[in-house]
């Protein structure tokens, strides 16, 4: 009887995403709190930003009441710092080391699977220096928006209107983000062994594009209202600051 015929797979060629197992050492503890991370708490973050941000398309009064809601909470300036500002620092930082310690071989094996963790690493720093930058801007610098939250609208605007670079920056990081996070879903439920199976990781992944899309879709309208507003006031000066948190 003649033996059954062999398949020869090249090393690296192969497709899908296996989970994470023990045994790596700390790499593999730190490998699960750079997934986990990713959606709680920074995915969580970026849905509720995201969702925040929408309140712009009702115009800078229900913009202004959200943030001023968002500014009540007690301990604020903690809870963004441990729950927002390390965890980002932490999922980004491990990220770039694992880019660096990682290799994508995109001429020697162009398949999908190799293109999309390249996609994901340079989405994910692209939207690490997004994030920087508008945080620096709409966060630390100008007027306190803890403080004067009718700013908020105005303030957002001064940095797009008038600067086209801005806004590109602005539809980069809308974009980045969004994909990053995406993807980043059907990394995590993969590498968790939530969904396994090509099968099953292909339609959970139909999902995750979706997921990516609307994203995308909720940030280029949330833009759009900022930018098609009358030029709101940014900067309270003498007895205006007083009306700014009402507005």
């Amino acid at each position: 009887m003649a033996s059954a015929p062999t398949t020869t797979v090249r090393p690296g060629a192969h497709r899908g995403i296996a989970p994470l197992r023990a045994g790596q050492g700390y790499s593999f503890l730190l490998r699960r709190l750079h997934s986990l991370s990713g959606i709680v708490p920074v995915g969580l973050f970026l849905i509720e930003h995201f969702l925040s941000n929408a309140f712009a398309t009702r115009g800078p009064g229900a913009y202004t009441k959200e943030v001023a809601f968002l500014n009540s909470f007690p301990f604020v300036v903690a809870l963004e710092l441990f729950g927002i500002w390390l965890p980002i620092l932490f999922h980004s930082l491990y990220g770039f080391y694992i880019w660096y310690r990682g290799k994508s071989n995109l001429n020697e094996y162009p398949w999908s699977g190799n293109w999309m963790y390249s996609a994901q690493r340079w989405t994910g720093a692209l939207a690490f220096f997004y994030m920087a930058w508008h945080t620096w801007h709409v966060r630390f610098h100008g007027v306190r928006l803890l403080t004067y939250p009718g700013a908020a609208f105005g303030k957002v605007q001064n940095e797009m209107i008038g600067h086209p670079l801005a806004v590109a920056f602005y539809a980069v990081g809308i974009f980045c983000a969004s994909w990053h996070f995406g993807y980043g879903l059907w990394l995590f439920a993969a590498k968790w062994g939530i969904f396994q199976g090509p099968m099953a990781q292909r339609r959970w992944g139909y999902v995750c594009f979706a997921i990516a899309i609307g994203f995308m879709a909720l940030g280029a309208v949330t833009m759009y209202s900022l930018l098609s507003t009358p030029p709101q006031p940014f900067q309270p000066a003498g007895n205006e600051m007083d009306s700014f948190t009402m507005r």
